[in-house]
């Protein structure tokens, strides 16, 4: 067995990133079907360790940086909210809560219903619906223990880990191609339409942003607070009814430094640095997240229980097409956030921002899709979720030992 260390495991996250980079470069169909660079690279690398395991070669990566940078990420997330911003979408973040609200129960119904006719428990399906694929690997993992402990079903925990994979993939690979078709139907802005001279927020990732040292060490200085902060926060609501994941807490952090300081007169924030510190840490993110993937883990997955996920990905795709577009305007706005729907209602966040990025990066930016999605996608989801979730394991089968 290879083990790569901290720096080793960096370097091959960075190596991961320019091969994607040139992979969507060079390669028709993922440039296409805006495949995001990170999901590209990511994904080549997984299968080439797949191969690797075959021949009894196996590499293990240091994931120890995974979460500080996916929390960094939030943290960005948060610090670049305007309240006044919000406030002029609350109208669309509010349709858009319905979408995602509708997918959550579409996703369980689903499941169950898909479940019971393959001859399986019931809990699987809600497995495969909105507790792994909308919750990702951490609401997976804590419902996956509760289901074990009080209901008795065995290796749920394992199930649940490998359908959030298994929705972490396919939320990156779906996205552009939905996009792609509904944007035929609509009419683009463009990349040179609208943009400021110097990009805001996560829209354009690749382009030039100018900044100082000084104002950068202002910047992580407030990421850092933020991610203290917010694991502080998270240690105090820990066990309590108002439990978050820690990621929330962090974004929510974020917020409130952004807009109170702001409102105090004290400082404000450089929307530059903090676009340049977000896109990096959540391209190193994805990159890990995905190269780091055991596809063995898929593979060994009960046929019935993959077929399930099968059609939860299907019913991602329509819904983002028939609903999600649809309700959101039918425009290109409306394109772009149904890729983001697609990365975090089978993935996570993060996916949905790139997913979107894949797009505004080819066809011109989406300001409504990165004020709306990161704050459903990172916050409100979470909460919705959960309460969804319980009011499914009131029906009369799902009885706790």
């Amino acid at each position: 067995m290879l083990a790569l260390d901290f720096y080793g495991t960096l370097v091959a996250a960075s190596l991961v990133l320019l091969l994607g980079r040139g992979l969507v470069t060079r390669v028709g169909f993922l440039r296409t079907y805006n495949i995001p660079e990170p999901v590209a690279g990511g994904l080549v690398v997984a299968l080439l360790l797949l191969g690797l395991r075959a021949m009894e070669l196996q590499v293990q990566f240091d994931t120890s940086l995974q979460t500080p940078l996916m929390l960094a990420f939030f943290a960005t997330i948060g610090l670049s909210a305007d309240i006044s911003s919000l406030q002029k979408g609350g109208r669309i973040v509010g349709i858009f809560l319905l979408a995602v609200t509708g997918l959550l129960l579409v996703q369980n119904a689903m499941g169950i219903a898909l479940a019971k006719a393959l001859g399986l428990d019931p809990l699987m399906g809600l497995l495969s619906g909105s507790i792994s694929l909308s919750g990702g690997h951490g609401t997976g993992a804590a419902w996956g223990a509760t289901f074990s402990e009080n209901y008795g079903l065995a290796s749920a925990s394992e199930l649940a880990l490998a359908a959030a994979t298994f929705g972490l993939v396919l939320g990156g690979l779906i996205g552009g191609p939905v996009a792609r078709l509904l944007i035929k139907r609509v009419q683009t802005p463009g990349i040179e339409h609208e943009m400021p001279r110097v990009p805001k927020g996560f829209e354009q990732p690749n382009e030039e942003r100018l900044i100082t040292p000084f104002t950068m060490i202002e910047t992580l200085a407030l990421i850092a607070v933020s991610l203290m902060a917010g694991n502080l926060f998270n240690s105090l609501l820990h066990g309590s009814a108002f439990e978050l994941p820690t990621f929330v807490c962090v974004l929510f952090v974020g917020v409130l430094l952004r807009n109170g300081l702001s409102m105090c007169g004290v400082y404000q924030v450089f929307e530059r640095e903090v676009s340049v510190l977000g896109n990096v840490s959540l391209s190193l993110f994805l990159a890990i997240a995905l190269m780091s993937l055991k596809l063995w883990d898929l593979a060994a997955l009960a046929l019935p229980f993959f077929i399930l996920l099968a059609a939860q990905t299907l019913v991602m795709a329509l819904f983002a097409i028939f609903v999600t577009f649809r309700i959101m305007g039918s425009n290109y706005d409306a394109a772009v956030l149904a890729a983001g729907h697609c990365g975090f209602g089978l993935g996570a966040t993060p996916t949905a921002i790139a997913n979107m990025q894949a797009v505004t990066q080819r066809f011109g930016p989406s300001q409504i899709a990165f004020l709306v999605v990161p704050m459903v996608g990172a916050f409100f989801i979470d909460i919705i979720n959960v309460i969804v979730i319980k009011l499914y394991l009131a029906l009369p089968f799902f009885v706790a030992v």
